[in-house]
């Protein structure tokens, strides 16, 4: 099954809402008496819209959903040393890369993995598994924690739903155009929108944005590159690469991970399920990774 990120299924969940929302109030009926093939500018603006509105709204419910994804319980008075130290070392990192205090969390997973998400970058989630603080040592843990507060310093959840933003509004675009032409061309419908044309929208919206998806998921490889460079910045170069090297070597045993798989394009780690395609890879390989790393890309 490809993992095409809790965001990206938002979205699509979004997408097919707001095709109802067109119905409702008219929208598409609307369009229609504007010409849509004639005026594509109105087609364009409203599709704009609603597409970012979708990203929008995806980012905003990012941290309440992966809470709920994940199980992660909020460290709010830490009850344990390990628990005083993962919130100290968040905010000693969090000082260093001029960011304010974000949530810290656990989340249930024998896998080692960890994740940053939050609409803004001073209202962030940073959330461990419990595998990673079980197995891995303090300076491999401060790197992954570093290559997290990287993801957002960088601001790569608000760049991820621009891009995003971006793609849904062509994915609406093109598929009424396409919708449009089908109704027309196949159904002979030479008044308005039939059902044809209703149909053939929502299922290009999932097609459509399904390949457009190649789109995130190249920004998503890319920003991982960009979080490790943060995470050896802020932690140390040794540190991050040992911390990569062992979940390497956990993702060759095949540790299972809690995280669902709509999780796992947040995760430090991509998990070892095969993809049927680098194109929806969320996180480069390890190996290339470490390479960059190494190469002090």
């Amino acid at each position: 099954m490809l993992r095409i990120g809790l965001f990206l299924a938002t979205n699509i969940a979004i997408l097919a809402l707001v095709s109802i929302i067109f119905k409702v109030l008219g929208l598409e009926h609307y369009l229609s008496q504007q010409g849509m093939e004639s005026n594509l500018t109105v087609l364009l603006m409203f599709c704009g819209i609603f597409g970012m509105a979708g990203s929008i709204i995806s980012l905003l419910m990012s941290k309440f959903l992966a809470k709920r994804g994940t199980g992660t319980q909020i460290i709010e008075n830490p009850s344990t040393e390990n628990e005083r130290w993962l919130v100290d070392t968040v905010a000693q990192l969090a000082r260093k890369a001029d960011i304010e205090m974000p949530e810290v969390g656990i989340f249930p997973a024998q896998q080692s993995n960890a994740f940053a998400t939050g609409w803004n970058k001073n209202k962030a989630l940073v959330a461990v598994s419990a595998g990673l603080l079980n197995r891995f040592d303090k300076e491999e843990i401060r790197a992954v924690l570093a290559h997290e507060i990287g993801h957002v310093a960088n601001g790569d959840m608000i760049t991820l739903a621009l891009v995003q933003g971006v793609v849904n509004t062509f994915v609406m675009f093109f598929a009424r155009i396409i919708g449009s032409f089908i109704d027309r061309a196949i159904f002979k419908n030479e008044r308005g929108h039939g059902i044809g044309y209703f149909v053939t929208v929502m299922v290009l919206q999932v097609v459509l944005g399904i390949l457009a998806s190649t789109i995130v998921m190249w920004f998503s490889r890319w920003r991982e590159f960009r979080a490790d460079a943060a995470g050896a910045h802020l932690a140390t170069r040794a540190g991050m690469i040992g911390a990569l090297q062992r979940l390497q070597a956990e993702s060759e045993a095949h540790i299972p991970s809690a995280m669902p798989d709509t999780m796992t394009a947040l995760g430090i780690s991509g998990g070892w399920k095969k993809h049927a395609s680098r194109l929806f890879m969320t996180h480069p390989p390890l190996a290339e990774r470490i390479e960059a790393l190494r190469r002090g890309l």
